[in-house]
């Protein structure tokens, strides 16, 4: 797990010149073919990582119940086999790891620099919408999350 981890803050200071934290989310939309080739890049070094729920989970280390959420929401999927981002069964408006409906929330996320097709712009709208709505956007999906949620609290 260690080894994981190390690997992660590498593989992330690798691609970022920094940790985790320094990230600008809000950075504006790159041009498509940018998009695409940072996009593949990015694909390439997370191949290194065994697994993404350690990404993700390293991500949301100060919000733990959005790596629950996203568990629940994707099974921890940004893109399928074939490399397109992950769509939601019951509505394919949903996509990727925190199953952002593109309906209502493409254009506010693009306006704000968030790019939801992709890994970290996925996760960081679904930050941005947790600090503004909590878990509200993924209440369908609570009896999944919220067991794990509440078996946390109990321990406390």
């Amino acid at each position: 797990m260690i080894e994981l981890t190390t690997s992660l803050m590498m593989l992330m200071s690798a691609v970022y010149a920094g940790s985790p934290a320094t990230l600008d989310s809000t950075a504006p939309i790159q041009t498509k073919a940018e998009i695409i080739a940072k996009e593949q890049m990015l694909t390439e070094k997370r191949a290194t990582i065994a697994d993404i729920k350690t990404y993700v989970r390293e991500y949301y280390k100060d919000t733990p119940i959005l790596a629950e959420v996203s568990r629940c929401e994707s099974t921890f999927t940004q893109f399928t086999k074939n490399g397109k981002v992950m769509r939601g069964i019951e509505n394919p408006a949903d996509v990727g790891l925190m199953q952002i409906n593109e309906y209502y929330h493409a254009e506010p996320a693009k306006k704000l620099g968030y790019n939801i097709y992709s890994v970290e712009g996925n996760l960081a709208y679904g930050k941005y919408l947790y600090d503004k709505k909590g878990t509200a956007p993924w209440s369908a999906s609570s009896p999944c999350w919220g067991k794990k949620v509440s078996a946390q609290i109990a321990v406390r």
